[in-house]
């Protein structure tokens, strides 16, 4: 009967309609598996469980004193995301939803740490000691970041994706796009939560790009028109600059491009990079996928607010090719160390893992030995044939290709569509409604699996972000009375 009740369990996880439905599924199967037993046992070599005991116990023994000052000692001195290897990938195999108890228990009592210091009355703690605290705690602790790859036609996959964060609040503020990606991550940082959830539907999505590539011919500058696409990216981001989205929705994105010629770089256009760049060029030129549309030139906002080139005799591509997860520059700008990726991009989907179990069996070792070992002799033939070459266009070609060979393409999360050959029409054609909502649907239920995970991986980060905005906020109330009181002094 058990196991016949599991299969039903199954069945109504994988046909779900919502994400309410999936979990209560989830926890059922939990349940009648043995999976909640495992979540009550401390005790397991996966993580340092006593470790992680001692560290509640501390800060609950601070909080019965109501001592905040420990309190923030505390966090202070051994605060991080895998402490005691609590982010151990194995810790989220064992249940279908949340961990051990005690990590969710350690997670809930950080959680409540902070909400007791921020309380704290300032004849305890001074309101800049406490602002202090938090601004360098939070940075210490670091952040997630959400990366949408490249993907052409299969980028709508990530529409779903953000829905599912958006609907759970678990969008992360620091978000990267690709090519395709980087109209997603532009629609992030342009628009409020509500927003997103309008526009981001099958109807709306195919009104805009149902017609994204034109057939232009072989003897063009390119194969594809690029007019309906830009016309749709004028109509959703008209003129607004970075800094202009950053200060409507406090989001950080960032539009990844790749230079069309030697001897350049990747740039990553956002709002502490190049503020005052125009986002809807920035896409375009993201969106250039080599041979099929032509490159773009940036433009930006000058002091005037008038419309002018940015960086004047270059031009533009797509941001794929070379910097499709930008993980290490985005941690330098942001202090992220954490990855959220929804990967679409036709180069590397087939080949990436859809489980979450990380084997380490002979084969499996041998597996990524080898993998490594073809990779890094890829690249050397590559810097062997550039080398050889002496043919402008010869040299750029064999540069691109080395590029994406080269690049890391997953994060600590990962979000994929399924494989099929399905993907391949995707990425080849223009989306029709049914297309556009097939990839929504399956983007959503990828997610569901990740959201439990997600969340206690942002959990803290998004609590020390919530508590330092509003304690600005009122540090400009503070400085601004005491200017009033200055300026009533002085009269």
């Amino acid at each position: 009967m058990s196991k016949q009740t599991l299969n039903s369990l199954e069945q109504a996880i994988d046909n779900a309609q919502s994400y309410q439905e999936y979990k209560e599924a989830c926890a059922e199967h939990d349940i009648l598996s043995g999976a909640r037993d495992w979540q009550q046992e401390e005790a397991c070599d996966l993580y340092d469980y006593k470790l992680i005991r001692k560290r509640v116990n501390r800060i609950r023994a601070a909080k019965e004193k109501k001592d905040a000052a420990s309190l923030m000692f505390i966090l202070h001195e051994g605060i991080h995301g895998n402490l005691g290897n609590i982010a151990n990938p194995e810790l989220a195999n064992h249940s279908k939803l949340g961990t051990k108890d005690l990590i969710e228990e350690f997670l809930s009592e950080v959680v409540g740490a902070m909400e007791f210091i921020y309380q704290a009355d300032e004849t305890e703690v001074d309101f800049y000691d406490k602002l202090a605290f938090f601004e360098e705690t939070s940075h210490a602790f670091g952040q997630s970041c959400l990366m949408l790859s490249g993907g052409a036609g299969l980028g709508f996959f990530h529409a779903g994706v953000i829905k599912a964060l958006t609907e759970q609040n678990l969008l992360p503020n620091v978000v990267s796009g690709a090519s395709a990606g980087s109209i997603m991550a532009a629609l992030i940082g342009t628009r409020t939560d509500e927003e997103l959830i309008d526009i981001l539907t099958p109807e709306s999505i195919y009104e805009k790009f149902h017609r994204w590539g034109v057939w232009k011919g072989v003897f063009e500058e390119s194969l594809l028109d690029s007019t309906n696409l830009e016309n749709a990216l004028i109509e959703l981001f008209d003129l607004t600059t970075f800094e202009e989205a950053f200060n409507k929705t406090g989001r950080h994105i960032t539009v990844t491009v790749s230079p069309a010629d030697l001897h350049q770089y990747s740039r990553l256009l956002n709002a502490r990079t190049s503020p005052n760049a125009i986002i809807t060029q920035a896409v375009r030129a993201s969106c250039a996928v080599p041979y099929m549309f032509s490159p773009v030139q940036l433009k930006a906002k000058n002091q005037a607010g008038e419309v002018v080139p940015y960086i004047p005799n270059r031009k533009f591509a797509d941001g794929s090719v070379m910097a499709d997860m930008p993980f290490n520059r985005l941690a330098r700008l942001y202090g992220v160390n954490h990855s959220i990726v929804s990967q679409t991009n036709p180069l590397a989907v087939p080949f990436l893992s859809r489980t979450k179990k990380h084997s380490n069996g002979v084969f499996a070792l041998t597996k990524r030995h080898f993998v490594k070992m073809l990779k890094t002799n890829s690249v050397y033939a590559c810097d062997m044939v550039e080398n050889m070459v002496t043919g402008k266009t010869a040299k750029m070609g064999i540069h691109k290709v080395r590029s994406i060979i080269d690049q890391q393409y997953v994060g600590d999360i990962n979000i994929l569509p399924a494989r099929g050959f399905r993907n391949l029409a995707y990425v080849l054609s223009n989306p029709t409604q049914e297309s556009i909502t097939h990839l929504i649907s399956t983007a959503e239920r990828a997610t569901w699996s990740q959201l439990e995970l997600i969340e206690r991986s942002t959990r803290i980060s998004k609590t020390f972000d919530q508590y330092l905005r509003q304690l600005r906020v009122q540090e400009q109330e503070r400085l601004h009375h005491e200017h009033e009181l200055r300026l009533v002094s002085s009269r």
